[in-house]
């Protein structure tokens, strides 16, 4: 009788004990699949079966969703010391940013494919509620961290890596996901607001992101190539590139109606002068990202969660050149899309197998060596 009432405490003791070491940089397997069911949605091409897969996509990463906000409660409520630790820590902290956006790209699917399954309303009710959490959570994180990282870390020459990205390009993803909300609010004060207040996120994503990604290239060029397992975070400097051009398509989307017809006239220019140069060095930097992984690959890099950083980055590339695409007519863009949301897809799948398998043997929740 004693082993039967102690034993619900016994389990949780276990379980808490099991995500000691679960840091914030899991939510980015929540974004990673997510992005997969949001770029699916909005392809150029639609072939029998893929808004199924893509629903069913979405809803795994809302139970993803769920099961790590779960798990990260435990985190802090019985490991409060590594907590601490982790916001102490200039390689970890940063990736607080990815809770916001997993609130933010699991919102927006919901909005796109989840009302499918639970209808329109519901759909919108939940978007709203986890866009407004997100973005609460991705505007602190934007200041929380930079200034811990200058009050707080200790941070030396050569260590500035593209995670420092990750705050700052949380309330790019507000940006890019909330005009989805805009045809839902009152016309006129409500739908105005909301797209310039995405207009404002656009701004503050993107100086902070011109004020970093100098410093970041500036560490590569002097210092050398990144350690073996940080290299797949090279492709995290694609997610303020093509998150800001989806934004400024998106805005184009719903610019019309909502603002003055010059304004609107200029969001739909502002897309292409914008987007157009933006996606160019994006790939001019994803070769870059690629060829640096081929060498680190053959230097011996393994699988580690970092190589999550090959989701989302390439998944707002797809729905940027979707967007491009969309304004500009071209077919090279809607090429572009289909071409990048198959390598996006490709990344997925492997990530997802290998953290399935890493979970599995218990390799990715041990402390870290």
């Amino acid at each position: 009788m004693v082993t039967v009432a102690h034993s619900p405490a016994r389990a949780v003791g276990v379980r808490a004990a099991a995500v000691r070491h679960l840091g914030p940089n899991w939510y980015a397997a929540v974004m990673g699949t997510a992005i997969v069911a949001n770029a699916g949605a909005t392809l150029p091409v639609r072939f029998t079966g893929l808004r199924t897969v893509c629903t069913a996509v979405w809803a795994l990463s809302f139970v993803m969703l769920v099961a790590l906000l779960v798990a990260r409660a435990l985190h802090w409520t019985h490991h409060r010391d590594q907590a601490r630790t982790h916001l102490l820590d200039p390689a970890v902290a940063p990736f607080y940013g990815c809770l916001s956006m997993a609130l933010l790209a699991v919102g927006a699917g919901t909005l796109l494919l989840g009302q499918d399954w639970i209808g329109p309303d519901a759909a919108v009710a939940v978007d709203v509620v986890l866009f407004v959490a997100g973005t609460v959570i991705g505007l602190v994180a934007a200041v929380a961290i930079p200034y811990l990282m200058v009050v707080r870390h200790r941070i030396e020459p050569g260590q500035a890596s593209p995670v420092w990205l990750l705050p700052v390009v949380a309330p790019m993803v507000s940006a890019a996901v909330g005009p989805l909300l805009v045809p839902h609010l009152p016309a006129g004060q409500w739908q105005q607001t909301l797209l310039l207040a995405c207009y404002a996120m656009f701004g503050l994503s993107l100086l902070a992101t011109l004020v970093i990604l100098p410093v970041i290239f500036a560490r590569l060029v002097t210092a050398g190539p990144l350690p073996l397992v940080l290299t797949p975070t090279l492709f995290l400097v694609l997610g303020p590139l093509g998150q800001s051009t989806t934004a400024a398509n998106k805005f184009a989307d719903v610019a019309g109606g909502v603002l003055p017809a010059s304004y609107a006239h200029g969001f739909t220019a502002f897309a292409v002068l914008y987007g157009v140069p933006v996606m160019g060095f994006a790939l001019m930097w994803l070769a870059l990202a690629v060829a640096m992984v081929v060498r680190a690959r053959r230097a011996g890099m393994g699988f580690a969660m970092t190589w999550w950083a090959f989701t989302f980055p390439v998944g707002t590339c797809v729905t940027g050149a979707e967007g491009l695409g969309k304004h500009t007519g071209l077919a090279a863009f809607d090429a572009l899309a289909i071409g990048l949301y198959v390598l996006l897809f490709a990344a997925w799948a492997v990530a997802s197998v290998q953290t399935a398998r890493g979970l599995l043997n218990g390799r990715l929740l041990a402390a870290p060596k």
